[in-house]
């Protein structure tokens, strides 16, 4: 986590990370005219940032788009600021949904000290998938065009959707359609990617949910840092996410 503090010591850097917060997915020449600073100072403050893990880049055709990645945050929110003060906490979660109002893609990425194949089975493995995602187990046989659903042992089935591409261990993309409410089920289907890279030791995983609608509801969207997190914990302690708002949705509490 030193690298994310270093990162968000810079005015400019938090700057940048504001210009994301107000449009996601940007390209460094939009970023470029947003700050008095040149092309290459931009470059040097992005690639911090990058570093961190607090901006993630994906490429569209011919351009580069930058998009904040609230995941390192979620990941301080789990380690300190939930002991103390879990309201403080909602508050932060109210940011972030804002950050995300206006945008028809988001990109989550995390590092995981796990291999691709463990990775992979904590992803697909319903009683795993229940113990980090909300309570929420999944169930399908795993192979492409098939169904998968996402189902809560006291509430039926949360989510529903089919696996588009299945290469294990590696990638999974997936249709998404959300049913736990009436406001979220009317969001229609948007599209959920897992990209699994083996990394020294470890696995760099990005989750990216796109072709969702502009102004989408929050909710459809804004679990993922907390499900990243608790599958990181998982994974690297065998232990289970505890913070107030995850024990919550489990039912634990």
């Amino acid at each position: 986590m030193d690298e994310v503090f270093r990162a968000l010591a810079d005015p400019t850097r938090r700057s940048l990370l504001d210009e994301l917060f107000n449009e996601d997915g940007q390209t460094l020449s939009a970023l470029e005219q947003r700050l008095p600073m040149t092309r290459f100072g931009v470059m040097k403050h992005l690639k911090v940032l990058e570093e961190a893990g607090l901006v993630v880049t994906r490429k569209r055709g011919r351009e580069k788009l930058h998009f904040l990645n609230p995941v390192p945050i979620r990941l301080v929110h789990d380690r300190w600021v939930s002991k103390y003060a879990e309201p403080w906490a909602a508050t932060l979660t109210d940011l972030k949904r804002r950050l995300e109002d206006r945008t028809m893609e988001k990109v989550f990425e995390i590092c995981i000290k796990t291999t691709p194949e463990r990775l992979w089975e904590a992803i697909t493995d319903g009683e795993q998938r229940r113990k980090y995602n909300f309570g929420v187990g999944v169930r399908s046989d795993w192979t492409e065009g098939s169904r998968v659903e996402g189902v809560h042992p006291h509430g039926g089935p949360m989510t529903e959707g089919e696996n588009l591409e299945v290469d294990p261990p590696r990638r999974l993309v997936q249709s998404f359609n959300a049913l736990w409410s009436d406001d979220v089920k009317a969001e229609g289907t948007s599209r959920v990617t897992w990209e699994i890279e083996p990394v020294g030791d470890s696995c760099r995983l990005v989750v990216t949910h796109d072709q969702l609608r502009e102004g989408a509801h929050d909710e459809v969207y804004g679990g993922w840092p907390m499900i990243l997190s608790g599958l990181k914990t998982l994974l690297e302690t065998g232990e289970l996410l505890t913070t107030p708002g995850s024990l919550m949705y489990s039912g634990a509490a």
